[in-house]
């Protein structure tokens, strides 16, 4: 007998790709916050962001002096030999008094289970877990405590899963959408020899190139050209799928436009889907992206839980290129 869906109020958890973007997320209005260490066990993984243990814990203090919580992301998969860094990190985590850690890798979740069994465990949308059986598994093997979804799933699948699971439900809401199946991309680790999920880099900037030809600018990552922009144009960042490319005679984003997931307009049939909490990517935003972001999505939240209509268009002007899409919430394409 399937439960029936309950109508909670869903927690806004929001990015801090830095100390000062984690205090300007909880002041904007966040629920919670998600971060990592600094190193390969987070997979936002660039030079300039975020935390080593004391950073962690000062904005730990922080958050919960106002009610916030932090969630720690060690969502990469351990290298072969390397295992003892992964292992550290969870332990950092609990030390430094965090309310879950974000894992992917079975053997890690297993290893908290065990190690730091009463440390909440989310599992991260790095680990792909799409369907009831899936999560099933990770709940009742270890305790999982919530689920972060892939982008591939539409609202009513959503609902489905919830009406089937004793889990919580955690689903993007803005910001970057990866076009590949989660936890599965290998463009970036083919062209550069840096894996997005064992060393937390997409398109590295040590192996981004730009270079002037004409009246274009052309961008490589590592040995490819990645895109030609006309002067005048907006450069993108060179990331592999969402690069121009020739094919079958035609220029185009072959992959995926650069464009950015935008739910906003969905969150009531989201609550009604039963979904736990809202994600918003962006750790390796600017604070005031941050900033614009939490408190737009805040209102948005507060407004339909009081009864109130979400104001259209109120988030597209901080979108990649002010272009969004729904992605794969409505899956127009069926």
């Amino acid at each position: 007998m399937n439960a029936p869906l309950t109508k909670i109020r869903p927690e806004l958890v929001c990015p801090a790709g830095t100390p000062a973007a984690l205090r300007t997320a909880v002041e904007a209005g966040a629920d919670a916050i998600y971060c990592g260490f600094r190193d390969e066990t987070n997979a936002r993984n660039f030079p300039g962001l975020n935390f080593d243990q004391r950073e962690l814990e000062e904005g730990i203090r922080f958050a919960h002096q106002r009610g916030a919580k932090v969630l720690v992301a060690i969502n990469t998969f351990p290298q072969a030999g390397r295992t003892p860094l992964w292992h550290e990190a969870v332990a950092k985590a609990e030390g430094a008094g965090a309310d879950a850690v974000i894992l992917a890798d079975l053997g890690l979740v297993a290893h908290t289970t065990e190690k730091h069994p009463t440390l909440r465990r989310h599992l991260s949308v790095q680990a792909a877990a799409a369907n009831p059986d899936a999560i099933r598994f990770w709940v009742e093997t270890f305790g999982i405590r919530r689920v972060v979804l892939p982008r591939v799933l539409s609202v009513p699948e959503i609902a489905a899963i919830n009406a089937e699971v004793a889990c919580e439900t955690e689903v993007f809401v803005f910001g970057g959408l990866c076009v590949m199946a989660e936890g599965r991309c290998s463009l970036s680790s083919h062209a550069t020899g840096k894996s997005p999920n064992m060393t937390g880099v997409c398109s590295p900037p040590s192996h981004v190139v730009y270079a002037q030809d004409g009246d274009e600018l052309v961008a490589k990552l590592g040995a490819y050209t990645i895109d030609r922009t006309p002067k005048g144009e907006a450069a993108p960042y060179p990331t592999l799928c969402k690069g121009r490319f020739s094919a079958g005679g035609t220029i185009g984003h072959v992959f995926e436009d650069p464009v950015s997931l935008d739910a906003v307009q969905l969150i009531p049939a989201l609550v009604e889907a039963g979904v736990t909490a809202f994600k918003i990517e962006g750790r390796q935003r600017s604070r005031a992206y941050t900033q614009a972001v939490v408190a737009a999505f805040r209102k948005a939240v507060d407004d339909h839980m009081a009864g109130r209509p979400i104001a259209a268009d109120m988030t597209r002007r901080l979108a990649e290129g002010q272009t969004t899409t729904a992605g794969a919430y409505k899956k127009t394409w069926r």
